[in-house]
This record gives structure tokens, sequence and C-alpha cells, in this order.
């Protein structure tokens, strides 16, 4: 690995970073604006903005005849996310689940995660299959 690798990687990492803190004051500032939860922002605005890249990641290798990336894109973002983020997260700064975020908001995650495991199934996710999710 070459030492512009090397740098390029720092650079990107630095501006990740910034980027996240952006966007977190962002998400936050359009919450209080709306009056809104910051969980409705999180789960709405701020999982766009941060699925964008394995949106475009997972079309172009379906595209590029790729299938099992983009698939394993998606899942391995999920898991990523809940278990390595979160965890990593409440490791830096234990994090309070409500009981509306244990019986309501996880519950429907895990039902979201299931309906694509079920379309999944068959071994072909659709074009009706990706309609319904």
């Amino acid at each position: 690995m070459s030492a512009l690798t090397v740098a390029a990687l720092a650079v990107g990492f630095v501006l990740l970073i910034g980027g996240g803190e952006v966007l977190v004051r962002g998400a936050g500032g359009l919450a209080a604006t709306l009056g809104i939860s910051p969980l409705v922002v999180g789960l709405t605005v701020v999982a766009f903005a941060t699925s964008a890249p394995e949106f475009a990641v997972s079309v172009d290798a379906a595209l590029s005849g790729y299938p099992g990336l983009a698939v394993g894109n998606v899942v391995g973002s999920n898991i990523a996310n809940i278990l390595l983020i979160l965890g990593l997260t409440a490791i830096v700064a234990p994090l309070v689940a409500t009981s509306r975020i244990v019986r309501v908001d996880i519950p429907i995650m895990v039902l979201f995660s299931l309906v694509a495991l079920l379309v999944a199934l068959d071994g072909t996710i659709s074009f009706l299959d990706g309609l319904l999710l």
C-alpha cells in the first residue's frame, strides 16, 4: 500500500467523521425546527442519507451481474449497523432505550427484516418483491 493510498484513506476518514458530525447536527436541528422526534428524523432523513452508498453499490453490483454482492452488501450493512455500530456506540456512551423503542420501534425493525427474509426464501428477489420491500 502506497503512502498516497494511506493518506487518501486518512483524509477520507477525517471527512467522513466531519460529515457525520454535520449530518447529526443538521438532523437534530431539523427535528427541533419541525417539532418532531429525533427518532423520526433518524429513521427517515438520516437513514436515507447513510443508505445512499449501499444503494449505489448494490445497484452497480446487480447491474454488473453480481447479485450476491448486492444482497450481501445490504445484509452486511444491516448486521454491522445493528451489532457493530450500536454496540460500539453503547461502549462509548451508554444508550437509554425508552419503552416505546423496545416495544414498538425494535419489533417493527425486526418485522421488516423478516419480510426481507421471506421474499428472499425462494432464491430470487423479483420486481414484485422489490415493490413489496
